[in-house]
Parts: C-alpha cells; sequence; structure tokens
C-alpha cells in the first residue's frame, strides 16, 4: 500500500509540473512578437525604386505633388494616357506623293502626333498590294485607283482627301496651240493609252466637239522619254505630258512652251469642277480603331501641302531628299503640280464628277462601278 500511494504521488506532482511549464510557454507566446511582421510596412520603401512617399501622404492625395506614374488610372489625363501609334503610309514618286514632304521630315525628326513610316514606291501595284494586305494604313494614289480597289476590297479602302489635282499639259515646239480647238488636224504625243490621260484627253475633246479618232491622231508611247524625244526633234511637235516630265521637258528644249493647261480647260467646261489626279485613302480597319489617329494625321498632312506651296525651295530640297525627283525639277514643277488637301462634301462632289466622267469612257477605269456612299470618309 505505502508503495501505491508514492506511486500516485508522483503522478501528481508530474501532472502539476508540466500544467506550469505549459503555463508559463503560453504567456512567454503571447508577449514576445516575430521579428519582421509589423515592419512591413515601414521596409516597403527599399523594395521601391522611385521611393516610397510618407505614409502620411495619401494615395489619392490632389495636391498633384504625386508622381504621374503612382496616379490613379481613373485620374489620368488624355494627354498623359495617349500613347502615341505607329502609321505605316505608301506615297507614288511623283506629284501624288510631294506633299507629304515636310510631314516626312517631320516625322525624321520625331515632331509629329504619331509615329510614321513612309513608304515611298514607283509603281502603284506596289501601294495597291500593300493596301490589301493591310501592310500600309494610308496611302497617296490615283484617284481612279481608290475607286478600283474600293471596288475589289468591297469597300474597305475610303477616300479621305484630295491631294493633286491636274497636272497635265499641251505642249508644244512651234505656236500654232492656243485653244482646245487648235488641236484638231493635228499630231498628239502622249504616254497613258488605256489609263486616265488618255481618258482625260478624249473628255476634254469631245467637250470641243473634237472626235479623238477621227478630227486628230493621237500616238501613244511607253515612256516619256519616247514623247521628249519627239518634240526635240520637230519644229511644229505637240505633245501631252504629266507633271513633272513637262518641267523636264522644257529644262532640256529651248523649242518647247505649255500652250495648254488641261485642268483649266477641264474646269472651264465643267463649273469648276477639275481633273482630281491624286487622293488619300485609308484602309476602313485602321481608320475605325484610330479616327482620331487619323484626324492627326490629315491635319499634319495639310500643314505640309501649305509647306510645300508656299516655300518651294525648300521643299524641292525635301522632294530629293526623299526619293520622288531631283530638287531641280521640284523647284520649277512644284507650281504646276495643284498641290492640296481638300475634305468634305467638296471632295465628294469634285471626286464623284470626276470618276462620272472615267466611268463613262470606261467602266474599268474606276473598277467597274461608281463608288457608294461610303467610299466617302466626311468628318465634318
Amino acid at each position: 500500500m505505502k508503495a501505491k500511494a508514492v506511486f500516485i504521488k508522483n503522478i501528481v506532482i508530474m501532472t502539476l509540473v508540466l500544467a506550469i511549464m505549459a503555463a508559463f510557454l503560453t504567456g512567454c507566446g503571447k508577449n514576445d512578437k516575430s521579428p519582421g511582421t509589423d515592419n512591413v510596412g515601414i521596409d516597403n520603401k527599399a523594395d521601391n525604386p522611385d521611393g516610397a512617399k510618407d505614409s502620411n501622404v495619401k494615395p489619392d492625395d490632389s495636391n498633384g505633388s504625386q508622381p504621374d506614374g503612382n496616379r490613379d488610372d481613373g485620374e489620368n489625363t488624355e494627354d498623359e494616357t495617349k500613347e502615341r501609334i505607329t502609321i505605316n503610309i505608301a506615297a507614288l514618286k511623283g506629284p501624288t506623293g510631294i506633299g507629304m514632304v515636310k510631314l516626312m521630315e517631320d516625322a525624321e525628326a520625331g515632331l509629329t502626333a504619331n509615329d510614321y513610316n513612309f513608304t515611298v514606291a514607283g509603281e502603284a501595284d506596289v501601294i495597291s498590294t500593300g493596301l490589301i494586305k493591310g501592310e500600309f494604313d494610308i496611302a497617296a494614289v490615283p484617284c481612279n485607283l481608290a475607286s478600283v480597289l474600293y471596288n475589289k476590297t468591297q469597300g474597305k479602302i475610303r477616300l479621305a482627301g484630295i491631294n493633286t489635282l491636274g497636272v497635265l499639259y499641251i505642249l508644244e515646239t512651234g505656236n500654232a496651240i492656243n485653244t482646245v480647238e487648235d488641236l484638231r488636224g493635228k499630231t498628239i504625243y502622249s504616254t497613258g493609252l488605256g489609263t486616265t490621260p488618255q481618258y482625260t484627253l478624249n473628255y476634254l475633246l469631245n467637250l470641243y466637239g473634237i472626235d479623238p479618232e477621227k478630227d486628230l491622231t493621237i500616238e501613244y508611247k511607253t515612256e516619256s522619254t519616247e514623247v521628249a524625244a519627239m518634240l526635240e526633234n520637230a519644229d511644229d511637235a505637240v505633245a501631252m505630258l504629266p507633271q513633272p516630265y513637262v518641267t523636264t521637258v522644257l529644262m532640256n528644249n529651248e523649242k518647247a512652251r505649255i500652250a495648254l493647261d488641261i485642268d483649266k480647260e477641264w474646269k472651264a467646261q465643267n463649273n469648276g469642277n477639275g481633273v482630281v489626279t491624286g487622293v488619300v485613302v485609308v484602309r476602313s480597319d485602321f481608320l475605325n480603331g484610330n479616327t482620331k489617329a487619323v484626324e492627326e494625321f490629315l491635319k499634319e498632312y495639310e500643314q505640309s501641302t501649305e509647306y510645300v506651296n508656299s516655300e518651294t525651295d525648300k521643299a524641292a530640297e525635301l522632294v530629293e531628299k526623299f526619293g520622288l525627283f531631283k530638287a531641280a525639277v521640284a523647284k520649277k514643277a512644284i507650281p504646276y503640280c495643284n498641290i492640296t488637301l481638300i475634305r468634305g462634301s467638296r471632295m465628294r462632289e469634285m471626286t464623284e464628277a470626276y470618276l462620272e466622267v472615267l466611268y463613262g469612257q470606261n467602266p474599268n477605269a474606276v473598277g467597274g462601278a461608281m463608288p457608294a456612299d461610303d467610299f466617302y470618309y466626311i468628318n465634318e
């Protein structure tokens, strides 16, 4: 019995010891703070490379002292959130691309609203393919080609502005041609068989009652240099050429002179509506998602055309710099190239009148059909 009592006593003592130890350990856990847990807010300054603000400054503080990068997205202004986009732009060598040269220069210097990648092409097919494939967003092209592309893509190309008016002129090495009627019975050398120069000339002749097939002879050459050679080798030759080839001929042939301005004669018979040579087109998909950027581009484009017309010498240097043609020729040609930017309802009126003439001569010249209303991008 004595041994049993001792055993029970030992059990009680051990139980008390364990209870005391458990109570002691629990108390220590409550008073011992884990290192680093309460210091997260303080040590965050070292993790922020820009340096954290004092904790007393509210994140939405309205005093404007907070860096733009730390402002809540909902408070950014339009200018602060605006991102520059890249626009791929194409232009043909020749008059239709001249109006862009100041814009090309500004883009190169990073002075434009967005980033512009320019391609200057020697052939219209390069631009047509690029527009269809989506490689170009905006392009300067012949007016009838814009209509052809609109029809071919089922409305995926839209017209944004007229950038070049008439550039065709009648030249001669004599003094016999002073009116359109004076062309009767003559032989005219020209380029552009089956294209807009032929349709333009035929229409003009018909306006004055001259049958292109019976009342005179028109010989079409493949190259402008061939036409220039005909003028060089005769004292009474007559030719029709576009700028800048007109200027090239005049610079190299003292016998040649400008006899008639096709655009001027056209306007005289069409209530002031002249020849529409070049236009600016935009891919519909790009326009729909970037209307503001397109408007910014067109505003800068207009400023570029104004510069070209007012600062001819400087513009001529840019024409050569960007590979359109030589500065010496450009300097003399620009005043005769009718560089402009016409938008809105006037653009539509002039373009429709011109395309109707081409359609009447050959529907295929405008893509088989006159473009519908959605061809014209008008933001008035």
